[in-house]
């Protein structure tokens, strides 16, 4: 079958568009100064990254004014919503990486399959992840750290995340792939206008509908349906930087391995953040709801202060991604320098305001109950004593994984939520009681930390030596 001319003259047209913008796009990766070029794309990954904590902070907030009971219900989801990310983080990191690399060898067709294929894959898996779930529902959330009281609280808020797990994996691809091919604003907006949605329909749907835990969970579900709506606009109109077609999906299984190969370490740090949330819920549920609830919300506000961190590191990943790729080492290995000093200094900033409000800020989410509030007033001031060492240790796991060196990636990524957390949970909590379960998380990044170090030394002698 012949192509007609018109048909023919548009195609022509459309690749000589996106070619000019790769290009484009290539020339600003690869000569723009370090800072300028890593902050221009950490602010938009920053403040997509505040914006998607600041929503399941909110979510917390909102159901916290129902009860002990169906805050801590809260913490069993947040397992359920890691164990979801790690796959859909996983496509996407995987994709982004080969993709930045692509790129910046300028090899497109390459980049846009892989970006294809990654897609299709994340929300086929997102599919099976919810047809196992809902068939499973109770029997799951019991595994994930719900107590009696809250197996209600937590299925109803459990059942609407897996409806939407294949857009939220698709979502996660969608936003990644964006980012990683250098359009970062892009990726900001369509993740902070899901975000806004979440905040308005939370009290919407709990309060003025009584959904109570359901309509936090349907809010959450909507809003992840309109980021993806937006972030794949430009794709279905053709105009971003990498194409997604049904045609340039691979049926080579080495595509798929290289994939999530290079995103496997993803996968095992959600994953395992998965399961720590969980094993953290049991260990939190000897002592009640209310210790659940006090742990579940002082790890939001944690995570508040290392999504910040993750967006910087977004940021330095597409730049490192890049330029490597072109074979300039000493700008990969300036873009790990600023990342590092940036991210270290905002998480300073942070730790201080926190560890100077801590009973002020649990008393924000539920000042109804004193048992959560002095509970969690603790546990974020321990958090607040290795907050400094996150960015630094990030980074290097970043470097790894961005660069495709997939083994001490993953080896890097499963230290803090399972080579250095799992220990801590069979030591810590019998030895200490509630104070070892407070400890649990602080000291998994702390040591960490140790393990980063002579990583990124390696790293930087055997790899980016530029002499």
């Amino acid at each position: 079958m012949h192509e007609s001319p018109g048909r023919s003259l548009r195609a022509r047209k459309m690749a000589i568009l996106n070619n000019v913008t790769a290009a484009e796009q290539h020339k600003r990766m690869t000569e723009t100064p370090v800072l300028p070029l890593t902050v221009s794309l950490a602010l938009p990954a920053l403040a997509s990254q505040l914006v998607t904590v600041i929503y399941n902070t909110a979510d917390t907030w909102f159901v916290s004014q129902i009860d002990t009971s169906a805050s801590a219900a809260v913490g069993a989801a947040f397992a359920l919503q890691s164990l979801i990310q790690a796959f859909g983080y996983g496509f996407g990191m995987g994709a982004g990486s080969l993709v930045s690399r692509r790129l910046g060898a300028k090899k497109k067709e390459d980049a846009d399959v892989i970006a294809s294929s990654a897609f299709a894959g994340a929300v086929v898996t997102g599919l099976l992840i919810a047809v196992f779930g809902l068939v499973s529902l109770e029997p799951l959330m019991k595994l994930l750290g719900s107590t009696p009281t809250m197996l209600p609280y937590a299925c109803d808020y459990a059942r609407y995340i897996l409806i939407a797990a294949p857009v939220m994996c698709g979502a996660f691809v969608l936003n990644i792939v964006t980012r990683s091919s250098g359009d970062a604003t892009r990726s900001m907006i369509g993740l902070c206008a899901g975000g806004i949605l979440n905040i308005l329909l939370d009290p919407l749907f709990i309060f003025v509908f009584d959904m109570k835990i359901s309509g936090a969970a349907l809010a959450t579900a909507l809003s992840q349906l309109t980021s993806f709506v937006i972030l794949g606009i430009p794709y279905v109109t053709k105009k971003s930087v990498v194409s997604l077609s049904p045609a340039k999906v691979s049926k080579n299984f080495g595509v798929y391995y290289s994939i999530l190969s290079t995103g496997f370490p993803t996968i095992c740090r959600q994953g395992l953040a998965s399961l720590s949330a969980a094993l953290m819920n049991r260990c939190a549920g000897v002592y009640g709801d209310a210790a659940v609830s006090a742990m579940s919300i002082s790890y939001k506000v944690y995570l508040l202060v290392r999504n910040a961190t993750l967006g910087i590191g977004q940021g330095f990943q597409t730049v490192a991604g890049y330029n490597y790729g072109a074979g300039n080492k000493k700008r990969t290995k300036d873009s790990f320098k600023v990342a590092v000093v940036l991210g270290t200094a905002m998480c300073m900033i942070s730790g201080a305001f926190v560890a100077l409000f801590p009973g002020e800020i649990m008393s924000f989410f539920r000042k109804a109950d004193p048992d959560v509030i002095e509970i969690g007033k603790t546990a974020l001031l321990y958090a607040c004593a290795v907050i400094p060492f996150m960015a630094y240790s990030t980074y290097v796991n970043q470097l790894y994984q961005c660069l495709g060196f997939r083994v001490r990636a993953t080896i890097l990524a499963s230290c803090r939520q399972g080579l250095c957390f799992l220990p801590l949970v069979l030591l810590l909590p019998g030895r200490l009681g509630l104070t070892g379960v407070q400890l649990l998380q602080p000291g998994a990044d702390f040591l960490t930390f140790l393990v980063s170090v002579p990583f990124q030394i390696v790293f930087f002698r055997k790899y980016l030596n530029d002499k």
